[in-house]
């Protein structure tokens, strides 16, 4: 037998797992505990998820279908069926058994994150303020900002643990100062109701520059996010404030939840966005919001925060999942 297909015959004794967000879809295999053949693609060069399904497994010359597959997804999973919030696509367990797998899973991706809290090591986080212990078995919370903005917590009672997924992302924004006062009439005026996501994503951070910009009476540049993140960090005055604004909000809604869920275990901040922020992060007054809660500011003092840099965790979380 060629190792070419022996390594086929093995990649279809695995789980296929994937990350699927509203701009990229990763694809990768799970077995013996370990994440391989990592390969991205972009959502929108595919009409549904399916098709990018087959385009990974006809990429590594894998004919036949592995018995397991399991998909972190962005956006609520209802009854076993995703309606993709920033990108289209409509997926279903179903759907996926129909297609040949013998079993299927879709489950949200930071509630897959949330799964695959206890997998995180050092090396997969930055310490974001200072560095705490978290009390061992205590509730535990990953949120962070990407296409969208999402948030699951691992809830924790003795030695009983279950993922709460939310769509936390879809909350009001709650300003906290005049200036943010002055951004939530803006976005007002183009969204009427305003959301926590419409500020911090990556459309969020645009719209930020947007804002402060009018704010100061400047016509503003249209600029994507990346191009805001690096002008920022080359020493533009006006991207730095976009993405100080950006990293101060992200710290006061990472305390607000960590306060509602009593999140006393620690608060993990993941995404795309927050990885490609992640020195300005470091040196943002994140911190300082975070724990900027009035009566309860010594209760989030204690909560440590760290910044997850892995990119393998929601695919350990979707392998995971299967066996929850």
């Amino acid at each position: 037998m060629s190792t070419g297909t022996t390594e086929a015959l093995t990649l279809a004794s695995s789980t296929l797992v994937g990350d699927i967000g509203g701009t990229n879809a990763r694809f990768a295999f799970f077995a013996a505990g370990r994440i391989e053949h990592r390969r991205a693609y972009l959502c929108a060069d595919f009409p549904c998820a399916e098709d990018a399904i087959e385009a990974y497994l006809a990429d590594l010359g894998v004919s036949s279908r592995p018995a397991r597959v399991s998909l972190a997804v962005a956006g609520p999973v209802l009854d076993g069926t995703i309606r993709m919030t920033n990108n289209g696509w409509r997926l279903s367990e179903r759907d996926l058994r129909s297609a040949g797998f013998e079993q299927a899973c879709l489950v949200n991706d930071f509630a897959a994150l949330a799964i695959a809290i206890p997998c995180f090591a050092a090396a997969d986080l930055t310490v974001l303020g200072a560095s705490r212990d978290s009390p061992a078995g205590a509730t535990c919370l990953v949120l962070g900002p990407g296409t969208g903005f999402g948030v699951a917590a691992l809830v924790r009672e003795g030695r009983k643990h279950v993922v709460a997924t939310t769509e936390g992302g879809h909350i009001a924004f709650a300003p906290a100062d005049d200036e943010e006062i002055e951004i939530l009439k803006l976005l007002r005026r183009e969204h009427g109701r305003v959301s926590v996501e419409r500020v911090l994503s990556g459309p969020g951070l645009a719209a930020l520059h947007r804002a402060l910009e009018t704010i100061a009476g400047r016509v503003p540049e249209p600029l994507t996010p990346a191009e805001i993140t690096e002008r920022a960090r080359a020493g533009d005055s006006s991207c730095l404030r976009a993405t100080s604004r950006f990293c101060a909000i992200l710290g006061a809604v990472a305390g607000d939840f960590a306060l509602a869920l009593g999140a006393r275990g620690g608060v993990y901040i993941a995404g795309g966005v927050a990885g490609k922020l992640a020195d300005l992060l470091v040196a943002s007054a994140f911190r300082q919001r975070f724990s900027d809660k009035g009566r309860f500011a010594s209760y989030n003092e204690a909560i440590p925060t760290w910044l997850l840099h892995s990119a393998d965790a929601a695919l350990i979380g979707a392998a995971h999942s299967l066996d929850e």
